[in-house]
């Protein structure tokens, strides 16, 4: 008795599987209505495609071009924002399509718009978040300046004023210690520049900018700087000659009194003192 086995189809190839793939010599000049359909074909055949072909990457690179009218989209919401240019936003959207492409399945059943769309959006709003406040604060306060700037809006509306703190807490069901954080917090998303002018009244050659009177060198830094420097050069002295030093500006003896305290005369401690000053400047000045 004798059997026959059939020899098992052969594998279709990654080039055979995507032969039946439309070839789109310019997906950018796709129409929105027919990227959606186009994009399911291309979905299918990527799902079966090896990563890392040369089809793979035709596949993935068309739907991404294909589907960037969904970035301009998305982008549009944030034109007026004040802060990055369009073409930073739609970088930042595109980053958030090719996360929605790597992720999308077919069996979703979802529109493949649908999908991307949140992912776009919340790529650029994280984009904001963390790019356009002037002094970095943590997130959660980031998060609770938009629901208080929201808040607030809301009640001016009801109470025809703005909002007390006291409002604001009982509304959002927080404590009011935690909403004066929040506002402060509101402070750090933009900075005014120090070369504004103060007032509008002035001539240009009497203009007074905020740098002029904010701010200024802190008197006791240079004597901060001096003594840090100081430190070990003090550290190097001969026990005596830092047991003088101590005694003349550490605890503001006369001459005289060092001068009974070591048992030399006054005018042995001048010379002691003047060559003491004289190594310690020097050492001080030395480039």
């Amino acid at each position: 008795m004798t059997t026959s086995t059939e020899a098992p189809a052969a594998r279709p190839t990654s080039a055979a599987q995507a032969a039946d793939l439309p070839q789109i010599a310019d997906p950018r000049k796709v129409a929105p209505r027919d990227a959606r359909a186009m994009s399911t074909i291309f979905f299918d055949r990527l799902q079966i495609l090896e990563e890392g072909t040369h089809e793979y990457q035709y596949a993935r690179n068309t739907l991404i071009e294909m589907n960037l009218s969904l970035v301009h989209f998305a982008a549009k919401r944030f034109r007026n924002r004040g802060s990055g240019e369009m073409e930073d936003i739609v970088q930042v959207g595109t980053i958030g399509l090719i996360k929605a492409i790597d992720r999308f399945e077919l069996s979703r059943e979802v529109e493949f718009t649908s999908f991307a769309i949140p992912y776009i959006v919340g790529e650029i709003k994280r984009f904001f978040r963390d790019t356009t406040w002037a002094v970095h604060v943590p997130r959660r306060l980031q998060e609770l300046r938009v629901t208080l700037a929201r808040t607030k809006e809301e009640l001016v509306g009801r109470l025809d004023r703005n909002p007390t703190v006291a409002e604001l807490a009982q509304y959002l069901d927080l404590a009011e210690e935690e909403v004066i954080e929040g506002l402060i917090a509101s402070n750090g998303y933009t900075a005014g520049s120090l070369d504004m002018p103060i007032g509008s009244e002035q001539s240009s050659a009497d203009t007074v900018t905020y740098g002029d009177v904010t701010g200024g060198d802190d008197p006791g830094m240079e004597l901060f700087e001096n003594l840090h420097a100081l430190a070990p050069l003090l550290e190097g002295l001969a026990s005596r000659d830092r047991e003088i030093v101590a005694m003349r500006f550490g605890q503001e003896m006369t001459q005289s009194q060092i001068g009974v305290q070591l048992g030399i005369s006054q005018m042995h401690v001048s010379r002691l003192l003047a060559r003491i000053l004289i190594k310690l400047r020097e050492s001080m000045l030395a480039p």
